[in-house]
Parts: structure tokens; sequence; C-alpha cells
């Protein structure tokens, strides 16, 4: 029989962790939606504790759904009705599961100093968030550098606009950015803080090497005084039309694409 209480714990737990960000960091789990994330989870080894399902989506998601069972330590039917009251998309795919955190997150001592990164300073919108993680991914960073004032990297919204990102690329919580920056720089980085301002120099015009640190500020106040201090130098997007600034995600797609892009 399917489950059809929104009372069972399984049910309850899923729920918990999609709206506690304190849940998930003391439990070490996390709650996943869909088909394609919670299988992009299991393709990158992430362990899963429990996966939920409707019967119509074991059909139309067999593959994902049989292997997420024989992965899972529980299995759990639900009916569509309790899929559509846990679901936080608009036409849920009823497949559900609550996972373990991965072991993924690095140390400083870990950084390619030869590598590509981009810092996100307390980066707090989750869409914000997960868009530059798939963005990061895509171009080929070495990985990306998060503040501690940035949101959880397993909130729903981060792991869904991520697009399976957070599972597999290599990211650093490294608490305060400036201190961070000065660590880094000292071990033969560059940081080249990114900032509304008409005297920075353009990014069009900078030439960014290899072992370089793209820092980009929380979206509404921009980089901390300290943290622009730290940086080697100052770039900024030059922009022709009336805007003063560019959203932070898509700011953060030029910079890391300007730094990454090939150069003849």
């Amino acid at each position: 029989m399917p489950v059809t209480s929104k009372d069972n714990q399984w049910v309850k737990e899923w729920r918990g962790l999609c709206a506690d960000a304190k849940k998930r960091r003391e439990s070490g789990l996390f709650a996943i939606e869909g088909a394609r994330l919670c299988g992009d989870a299991l393709a990158s080894d992430v362990p899963v504790r429990a996966v939920l399902y409707t019967a119509t989506a074991r059909q139309t998601y067999a593959g994902v759904v049989e292997s997420l069972i024989s992965a899972a330590d529980q299995e759990i039917e639900i009916t569509p009705e309790l899929a559509r009251q846990m679901g936080d998309t608009t036409n849920p795919q009823g497949v559900f599961c609550i996972a373990k955190t991965l072991d993924n997150l690095q140390s400083l001592d870990k950084i390619d100093i030869m590598g590509y990164y981009g810092a996100l300073e307390d980066m707090q919108d989750p869409g914000n968030l997960g868009t530059v993680i798939r963005t990061a991914e895509a171009l080929g960073l070495s990985g990306l550098l998060l503040s501690e004032g940035c949101c959880d990297i397993y909130n729903p919204k981060v792991l869904r606009a991520s697009m399976g990102g957070v599972f597999r690329l290599p990211l650093v919580q490294c608490g305060d950015m400036a201190q961070t920056v000065a660590v880094l720089q000292e071990k033969g980085m560059t940081a080249f803080a990114c900032v509304v301002d008409k005297d920075a120099t353009p990014i069009t015009a900078v030439t960014m090497p290899r072992g370089s640190i793209a820092v980009i500020g929380n979206e509404g106040n921009g980089l901390r005084a300290g943290t622009v201090a730290a940086c080697a130098q100052q770039v900024t997007i030059p922009m022709a039309g009336r805007a003063e600034s560019l959203n932070a995600s898509m700011a953060a797609g030029l910079v890391l694409w300007e730094m990454t892009r090939p150069r003849g």
C-alpha cells in the first residue's frame, strides 16, 4: 500500500530537510526532488538513504527509480496526491530522495595554485549560487571558494539551479574571504576583485593568468571593503546601458567566461 499521510516519518524527514538548513547540517542529510537530480546524485556516488516515489514515476523513470531503489537503504511508495504536496515544483515528477552529504568540501591546502577559481563572498540567493556553480562547472573551473556568509549548498534551490553541479564541482568553504585571499596570494595566486567602479580595469582588458581567483560579492552590497583591499587588482564589467549593475550570477558568468576563454 502506498503511503498517503504527510505524517509518515520519511515524508516528514524529507520535508524537514527541505526547509531547515540547521537540520541538514546536524544530520548530514539533505533532500532532493526530481528524477534527473536524484539520478545525478546517484551517478556522483552520493549515498542515498531513502527514495520516495509514485507508481507512475516508477514506470515513467524506470531506469532511474530502479537504480535508486537498489542503492537506497529504504524505499517508500507514495500516492500522487502526497507527491504533489511534497513537491516544490509546478509539476512534481514523483521522485524524491533523502541523501547523505558528500565529503567533497576541500580545504585551502588542497587548492591547485595553478588553477582557475571563482570566489563568492556572502552570496545569499540560492538560485544565484546554484547558477554560478553550474556555470563554473561548465567552464571547467578548478573550483569555487565560498565565504561563511554564503547560503547552504544543499538548499533545494541551489541543488536545482546547479543541475547537479554541487555533486561534482570542487567547493571550498573558506570562512573570511579577505583572509583567504591573503593566504592564497602568499602562495603565488592572483586575486581579482570584481567591483562596480568606473575607475576599475575593464574585465575585457585583463588577461587572468593560471593561478587566478575572481572574487565576486553579495547581491546587494558587493564585496566587503577589506576583501577588495586584499585583492591584487580591481576589475569591472563595462556597461553601455543605464543599469547600475548586473544580477550577481550573470556578472559571475561573464567574469568566469573571461577568465577561462581561449585566447589566440
